[in-house]
């Protein structure tokens, strides 16, 4: 109540403007929800969490053992996107000119061409990003930051939307490299989705490949509404408390560790008003900030999520 009715009574033209605006959307929100909750079972909260990502304009890392679900649902969010979609296979022998492009000569014209690589889409699945090298890992720091890719001194940008879904196995299987801090800063969030439950396990058995099902799905939105959501996002209310929140809580991860970078902190607060957004709000309220707290700083500071989520329980709200 208390940080609803700070917010409400503000009586400002281009808060009431913006909830018109967003009123239109709430429906396609929830339908996306619903369909890719057809596709991923009892995993509502990781799906929510993956559209904030988008809808925030951040990347998402998927961590988990191979076959549970993190291609599947890496897959329906592109589709249900209604964006253009592409998809690399990471192996060991990978160079970065794999991932964005080479400049090739061209005999009839006397002159080099830029051939692009697949990272010129707008939504790329780097599929097990860390069984490629950490050189050619780092092929995707400039673009995820910036949004282009430099080749031979000539910078070129890439498509809008940009947004990359990236799986990963855990480090202890063979073949895997550890991403570096500065690429695992990139991410918005990491998150797992972990064994389906029983029920779910036995509907998968039921039920027909999940492939065949996102094939049968209709696009939810396309480039012009992506866009225009992630722009709305950024104009989510974020009250001044909230703001003093949001920094108690980097200020407890700094406490005799590595803490969360500046970087960060501005993930945070765009996660929550993401979240906010499709929690069919125009404001960021203190519930916003801890759905999506754990997603956003465990991967940055070395944490697993429920160290994250104790260590959010040790800031009180003012």
């Amino acid at each position: 109540m208390f940080w609803g009715s700070e917010k409400s009574q503000q009586n400002n033209t281009s808060t009431l403007l913006s909830e018109q605006s967003l009123a239109p959307f709430y429906p396609k929100i929830n339908t996306f929800l619903e369909q890719i909750n057809q596709i991923i079972l009892a995993k509502n909260q990781q799906t929510k969490l993956a559209l904030a990502c988008l809808l925030a304009g951040g990347h998402v890392l998927f961590e988990d053992l191979p076959g549970l679900g993190k291609t599947t649902l890496s897959s329906a969010l592109s589709h249900l996107a209604g964006l253009k979609f592409q998809r690399i296979q990471f192996t060991n022998d990978m160079l970065a000119s794999d991932v964005i492009g080479v400049n090739m000569f061209n005999q009839k014209e006397h002159h080099f061409e830029f051939n692009s690589g697949p990272i010129f889409t707008q939504i790329l699945l780097a599929d097990e990003i860390n069984r490629c090298s950490p050189k050619t890992q780092s092929a995707l720091l400039e673009a995820m930051e910036e949004g282009y890719v430099t080749v031979d001194g000539v910078r070129y940008a890439l498509p809008q939307p940009f947004w990359v879904i990236a799986t990963q196995n855990p480090l202890f299987q063979s073949g895997t490299y550890a991403l570096p801090e500065s690429q695992l800063d990139r991410f918005l969030m990491r998150l797992s989705l972990g064994y389906p439950s029983r029920q779910a396990e036995k509907l998968l058995l039921q039920q027909t490949s999940r492939h065949d099902l996102i094939a049968a799905l209709a696009h939810i939105f396309n480039e012009s509404e992506i866009l225009q959501l992630q722009g709305f996002v950024e104009q989510i209310h974020l009250s001044d408390r909230l703001m003093d929140y949001i920094l108690d809580l980097a200020a407890e991860t700094r406490k005799g560790r590595h803490g969360l970078s500046t970087r960060g902190v501005l993930a945070l607060k765009k996660a929550a008003q993401a979240y906010a957004l499709i929690e069919q709000r125009n404001y960021v309220n203190p519930d916003d900030v801890q759905a999506v707290f754990a997603a956003v700083v465990s991967h940055r500071i070395g944490l697993s999520d429920l160290e994250a989520s104790k260590l959010l329980e040790q800031v009180s709200i003012q």
